[in-house]
């Protein structure tokens, strides 16, 4: 290590601890669902290395990591921020992340940035299906993980009920490394079920004597499951006979297997924390259990054409490659870009390759260019503490980076590579927004693009039929966090209006009809007449046009003009302003006029025989309709049924897809979808997830019209 972290005051910037070598860090992601604890225990950590004096409350927004305005206002966090500390000459970088899943996104960057999980979960509220659902996604990588069971302290806290609700949820593997001790209603220390040592933290700070007899029955139950779990993970197979023979097996051997099982992601170790405990033995497992970034799988990397690139490794001196897991913009300071260098080595002023590619569809063009490195810091909450380079394993903060997005990859200038993206789920509540004032939408484009470089989870969408403007978001607390951003940090005032879904108009029946156009003027006048016969076809059918004139009563330069008129009408609606569709339409007679017929006096002729044609027949609205594929666990498959059929949808038959989920596939009016992901959020408590395609058009329902039209 250059140095240690140094203390001060909560959120103080002094000098950023430092680190020369990847096998010197640890980063470390904290996940698990709202008000776990994951910042509170950010907080102990943050005191007990003494990176700050006193640990902050969420309560108070006074903590490290919920700076944000939003976050204090909310008391949770919105943000994925990072807390670096040093304990025993390792510099770990805590990634604190948020519990809600509206704001996947920064969670998901955490995953990308860290090299193993601690995963956070409440003595009092147990465990959500987000939790559930991470944890496998965790497992389908291999990562690292431990289980932080918290609020110990609290009155309602039950340590044991909560441990086997953590070995139902998560399987094998999952064991205590300490254990709670309670005296009248107090926690007051933890006994370490390896070392058989009680951890006193009755005076304020940590000391160690030998548990007493009282506890030895539990313990020695608790201990018995803790050996066979590591002696499984063992890759001395003589260990379990030599166990199961009685021999008493040497501590150091355990915890040697210990670390090893921890760091391959083979075994999962729990331990305990609550106001004042359990800090000092998060840190021990996290730096002698965790891996360093060395072995770390690195991400797939490639050239900027797509080719594979192999032989990159987690090298300072290898060749730069860089992520921007994520960026926030501030009109006053501008740009900030967090990075994880995974090779080479960041160093201010340098020139930087920056490429983003494979979100164009979410308003992330496709971008190459090269550009200078500001000032590199090492950020701890709102405090940005300079940094003198940043070394493969390790994370930063870059200022200015003006073309940077959330995903992008930095590298040599020279030797421009790309990092396969983390995948991403798509934000599907649509918000519909529109500029209080002229002033207003004059600073509105360039506030969403600011928004839209930080926030890969946000999809703008600016509406041609609507002509609306739409934010696709992932809940409404992710909709309600940007339109604050938007107000508060650029300063734009924007007002939510009633979203409006793109429908469509058809003909009801077959009809003839004549579009005359005969106006005389000063000079030239216009002199159409087209006689069309109009027909409906079926869905998906599109539009055709037949020409059946003879004897050239339409003299054929003007053929084409009766088509576009009509084209030109069907665009504009004939009834609610909807585009017409699935419609044929023949030319069979007409006349026209050697002086007076030209190219757009036909063309009015032509939309003014679909008009007639329209107020001949019914015209019928259609409304598009999605084919919706709900993932959802087994015991929520029949309330999704239900609700889909609710919103006029015809479930179309369901999939078992293992791991307790079944795919529950529907067709659905997309007037329907519009707050199905609130809804399903709700029906499914936050396990259901889902997707949808646009199908096809079908007549809207009579009892509708007038709602959707008026």
């Amino acid at each position: 290590m250059a140095e240690r972290a140094t203390g001060g005051t909560t959120g103080a910037a002094g000098r950023a601890p430092e680190a020369d070598r990847p096998d010197m860090i640890r980063n470390v992601v904290l996940v698990g669902h709202s008000g776990a604890g994951k910042t509170t225990l950010v907080e102990a950590l943050l005191a007990a290395t003494r990176t700050v004096q006193r640990p902050g409350r969420v309560e108070d927004g006074t903590t490290v990591s919920d700076f944000d305005e939003v976050e204090v206002r909310q008391q949770r966090s919105v943000n994925l921020t990072v807390a670096p500390v040093v304990h025993n000459n390792i510099k770990i970088n805590f990634l604190d992340t948020p519990g809600y899943a509206d704001f996947v996104g920064d969670l998901r960057a955490g995953l990308r940035a860290a090299d193993a999980a601690l995963f956070v979960v409440s003595a009092v509220e147990g465990i959500d299906g987000l939790t559930r659902m991470l944890w496998e996604e965790c497992a389908s990588v291999d990562m690292p993980r431990a289980v932080v069971i918290t609020k110990i302290d609290h009155h309602r806290a039950d340590f044991v009920e909560t441990l086997t609700a953590c070995q139902d949820a998560f399987g094998d593997g999952v064991a205590p490394l300490y254990l709670p001790v309670v005296t009248n209603g107090q926690v007051n220390g933890l006994i370490g079920l390896l070392t058989r040592k009680f951890y006193n933290y009755a005076t304020g700070s940590r000391t160690e004597h030998a548990p007493g007899p009282a506890y030895e029955e539990q313990m020695a139950a608790y201990r018995g499951e803790l050996i066979e779990g590591i002696i499984q993970e063992s890759e001395d197979e003589s260990l379990m006979d030599r166990y199961l023979s009685g021999e008493e097996i040497d501590t150091k051997v355990l915890i040697d297997d210990l670390e090893k099982a921890v760091a391959r992601g083979g075994f999962y170790p729990v331990l305990a924390a609550g106001t004042g405990v359990g800090a000092p033995e998060v840190l021990e497992l996290v730096t002698q259990g965790f891996p360093s970034p060395l072995e770390h799988p690195m991400p797939e990397i490639t050239s900027i054409d797509g080719r594979p690139v192999d032989g990159i490794t987690c090298d300072p001196d290898g060749p730069l490659v860089a992520e921007v897991v994520k960026t926030t913009s501030d009109p006053y300071v501008g740009r900030i870009s967090l990075v994880r260098v995974f090779s080479g080595t960041l160093r201010p002023d340098m020139t930087v390759h920056v490429s983003g590619h494979g979100l164009a569809d979410r308003g992330h063009e496709d971008h190459d260019v090269d550009e200078r490195i500001g000032a590199l810091s090492s950020p701890l909450g709102k405090h940005q503490r300079t940094a003198a380079k940043c070394v493969a394993g390790d994370i930063a903060a870059v200022a200015k980076l003006s073309r940077a997005e959330t995903g992008d990859t930095l590298s040599d200038k020279d030797n421009p590579l790309l990092m396969t993206a983390w995948t991403m789920p798509d934000p599907l509540l649509p918000v519909a927004i529109q500029a209080r004032s002229k002033a207003d939408d004059d600073k509105l484009g360039q506030a969403l693009s600011r928004l839209v470089a930080e926030d890969p989870t946000l999809r703008l969408e600016n509406n041609p039929e609507t002509h609306q403007l739409v934010l696709w978001c992932m809940g409404e607390a992710h909709a309600d966090v940007l339109l604050d951003r938007l107000g508060r940090r650029h300063g734009v005032g924007v007002e939510r209006t009633e979203l409006r879904v793109a429908l469509r108009e058809t003909l009801g029946g077959k009809c003839q009809a004549m579009g005359r156009n005969v106006k005389q003027t000063g000079g030239h006048g216009q002199f159409a007449i087209c006689h069309l016969e109009v027909e409906p076809l079926p869905s998906g059918g599109g539009f055709e046009f037949v020409d059946k004139i003879v004897g050239g009563v339409v003299p054929r330069q003007f053929i084409p003009s009766v088509e576009k008129g009509v084209r030109t009408q069907m665009q504009r609606g004939v009834v609610a302003g909807y585009p017409m569709v699935d419609l044929r339409v023949t030319l069979y007679d007409g006349k026209a006029h050697s002086v007076d017929s030209s190219d757009m006096a036909f063309q009015i002729a032509g939309a003014l025989a679909l008009k007639e044609a329209a107020a001949k027949v019914p015209t019928l609205l259609l409304e598009p309709v999605d084919e919706v594929s709900v993932l959802v666990a087994d015991d929520h498959v029949g309330a999704v049924m239900s609700d889909l059929s609710s919103r006029r949808g015809r479930v179309l038959g369901t999939e078992t897809v293992g791991n307790g989920r079944t795919l529950v596939k529907a067709e659905v009016p997309e007037l329907e979808m519009t707050r199905y992901s609130i809804d399903l959020r709700s029906m499914s408590h936050g396990t259901g997830t889902f997707q949808r395609t646009f199908l096809r058009y079908e007549p809207l329902p009579a009892h509708l019209v007038g709602k959707v039209t008026g």
